[in-house]
């Protein structure tokens, strides 16, 4: 029977927690290599001489997440081996392309093809030795409910603010996806615990898909440096929770010594929420916002990822896109049409029927633009599968079909679906023939589409000649972005529209088309000049840096690991910090001549709660404490005087009634003349003092209780 208790969830996903995990052959490649190669390829097994400097440790990131950057391909033939190449279009490979050449990175990752049982050795050894990959080959089972299960029925659609008010809307909450999302996770954090140098490597977690990954890994190294970036959306407290597992991934992505966002907006939103359920407080510290976590500083980064564009420079230069962009104008420039451009995932959240809903509307208002204007919908397979991403596309195809039938004419059709995925050189190919580039998601994390138009738009030489611009200064791009976007901020010369209002979409389409040329033209050199200089380099270098300035001090701290499960947690203190013993307070104690005892009532003597009352142990140690002429006793609490006395009826005992409104010195009754003021909010239990009522804290979750005290 599953525990309702999550202190122990890590053992009850895996269900053998007391089992040794199988030796892999990965595992014993991992205990046969140094761990510093000092040449590509070359193993100095002999021993260095004492008289030889050791070389420098070369830096190295474990990067993690749900897919590796690799293209799998199956071979023909049982006896022929699986054959791999990089996947130039994932963001994870751009990270090597765009760090220093001293920079070594090992991705640790699924593939995207299910590999036979009898399989997965040599591949994993193959793809180490030529790729620097290490694969998590997850069971069917678990890979399908902790991806098409959890990752995709609970945290995108909660991520992307979308509330499981039915079955049909979401899903319930299903606690078996949970714990595949956790044995999953497990999984990744073996693999990592193969491969890592715990005291140089760092460690980059990518995502969603990933979010308790961080608690496996404090776990087994108390001072790992450790870094995670969320690519979607984090939503505001009042959606986050209702998640039922909220404070399990809170604690696990705070086991992390960086977590990064987009978005200052998702950034608060975290924030909010450890504030709201966990009770967290943060500051701002030379510039970088932190959360002070049992003693761990946990930094939090506002980064908008880039793209990459050398990559990007390199596409436009290629023959084949040269010939494709000559084939693109020929079909719509010659027949002078103008390109408007819309290139999403078909899911729910792409906005892709409030795209076309505005397109129609577009051609109802200004009939002008009938026969002139083309709409080129790119529209990318979903991630995900299930009943509403079928719905899109049967949205979508109908809204396509009515529009064409309206506004259509022979030779013309207004919108032009593309429901199959185009390769790179393609997307670009539109990119360069797109007066404007056109997103209306609902809700998305970052989305580059506009960048890669940006600098699509910005072509080279020969594209230039194409498309007869000319002088380099005549370039222009036009953009009109949803405001729920995570890169609509960082484009201040974009039309920022409210997808869901579908008359100023279609106004904001027009006037993006009208908009003299000299404006398209500073806006786009604005754009460009933004995009080209926080590519993805800058975003991964500017990562790095800040997880290493993060995590300088881990050596000068001491850490100790508490807390079972998911509630593991690290608690970090001084190096010279030292553990209370009883002998060392008992020796103390008896060398004093006098003492000064201060006690708290709540929460320390006695458990939280209200109207509990002393046990007879706790009276009996006070009446002792007390007898002692050498020792002042004081106590602290919340309750008021009267309750207090009864309570505490020992001789000698101060008391501080009303958290300090009345103070009884020995025998004495002090009334201070101080002034209470407490804001009422839910959680406070009203309770009747002396001098009026005053608010006991109970389990609220809004922090903005003020006590002021003044003299009158």
């Amino acid at each position: 029977m599953v525990s309702r208790s999550y202190s122990n969830l890590l053992d009850l996903a895996t269900g053998a927690a007391d089992q040794a995990p199988a030796p892999t052959a990965l595992g014993a490649l991992r205990r046969r290599l140094p761990r510093v190669v000092t040449n590509t390829g070359l193993i100095d097994d002999s021993p260095a001489s004492p008289s030889t400097p050791s070389p420098a440790p070369r830096p190295r990131t474990i990067v993690v997440a749900n897919q590796l950057p690799i293209r799998s391909h199956r071979p023909a033939s049982p006896e022929e081996p699986w054959t791999f190449d990089w996947d130039e279009d994932s963001l994870l490979r751009h990270l090597h392309h765009t760090s220093p050449p001293s920079m070594e990175f090992i991705y640790i990752g699924c593939l995207r093809d299910d590999i036979p049982a009898a399989d997965q050795d040599a591949v994993a050894q193959a793809l180490l030795d030529t790729h620097n990959c290490v694969p998590a080959f997850l069971p069917p089972d678990i890979a399908e409910r902790y991806y098409h299960g959890f990752c995709k029925q609970h945290l995108w659609p909660l991520f992307h603010y979308m509330l499981p008010l039915s079955p049909d809307l979401g899903g319930r909450f299903d606690r078996s996806l949970w714990q595949a999302y956790v044995s999953a996770n497990k999984i990744f954090a073996d693999k990592v615990l193969e491969v890592i140098n715990p005291d140089d490597d760092f460690v980059w977690v990518h995502d969603y898909h990933l979010m308790v990954l961080p608690t496996f890994l404090r776990k087994r190294f108390n001072r790992i440096k450790l870094g995670f970036f969320l690519h979607s959306p984090f939503p505001s407290s009042e959606i986050y929770k209702t998640l039922p597992v909220r404070e399990e991934l809170l604690r696990a992505l705070l086991n992390s010594d960086l977590i990064g966002f987009h978005t200052f907006d998702y950034a608060r939103h975290f924030l909010s929420c450890c504030g709201r359920m966990l009770g967290l407080s943060y500051e701002s510290k030379r510039g970088h916002i932190c959360l002070e976590y049992y003693g761990r500083t946990v930094s939090i980064k506002i980064l908008p990822v880039g793209v990459h564009m050398e990559q990007l420079k390199t596409v436009l230069g290629l023959p084949k896109t040269e010939a494709k962009v000559a084939e693109l104008m020929e079909m719509y420039m010659g027949k002078g049409r103008v390109v408007m451009l819309g290139v999403d995932d078909m899911d729910i959240f792409k906005g892709i029927s409030l795209k076309l809903l505005a397109m129609e509307e577009l051609l109802r208002q200004h009939p002008e633009w009938r026969g002139k204007l083309v709409l080129v919908q790119v529209a990318n397979p979903a991630r995900g599968r299930g009943k509403d991403v079928a719905e899109v596309q049967a949205e979508t195809y109908a809204m396509v079909q009515r529009i064409n039938e309206v506004y259509g004419e022979p030779g013309y059709e207004p919108v032009v679906l593309i429901d199959e995925p185009l390769q790179f050189y393609e997307r670009v190919a539109y990119y360069v023939i797109a007066e404007v580039c056109l997103v209306t998601a609902v809700r998305d994390g970052m989305n580059l589409i506009p960048y890669e138009y940006i600098v699509s738009r910005q072509g080279n030489e020969k594209l230039d000649r194409m498309l007869r611009q000319g002088k380099p200064e005549e370039k222009k791009s036009m953009l009109v972005v949803s405001e729920f976007i995570g890169c609509s901020p960082s484009l201040s010369g974009a039309v920022r529209v409210n997808p869901w209002n579908i008359e100023a979409v279609a106004d904001a389409m027009e006037s993006a088309l009208v908009l003299p040329e000299n404006e398209k033209k500073l806006r786009h050199d604005k754009h460009f000049r933004y995009v080209s200089t926080h590519d993805v380099g800058y975003w991964a270098n500017s990562f790095l840096q800040d997880l290493e300035r993060t995590c300088k001090d881990h050596s000068h701290r001491r850490c100790w690991g508490i807390g079972f499960g998911l509630r593991f947690r690290v608690v970090s203190l001084d190096r010279h910090f030292k553990k209370l013993s009883l002998e060392s307070i008992l020796m103390a104690y008896r060398n004093a001549k006098t003492r000064a005892i201060l006690l708290d009532y709540d929460g320390t003597l006695m458990p939280q709660a209200i109207n509990k009352s002393p046990s007879a142990e706790s009276v009996r140690i006070l009446n002792s404490l007390c007898r002692d002429k050498n020792n002042e006793v004081y106590l602290c609490s919340g309750y008021d005087r009267r309750t207090l006395h009864e309570w505490f009826p020992c001789e000698n005992l101060g008391i501080a009634a009303e958290h300090g409104y009345f103070l009884r010195m020995a025998d004495l009754h002090h009334p201070c003349g101080l002034q209470l003021e407490a804001d009422r909010r839910a959680g406070d239990v009203p309770l009747q003092g002396d001098d009026g009522r005053f608010n006991h804290r109970g389990q609220g979750d809004d922090p903005r209780v003020e006590l002021r005290g003044r003299r009158p």
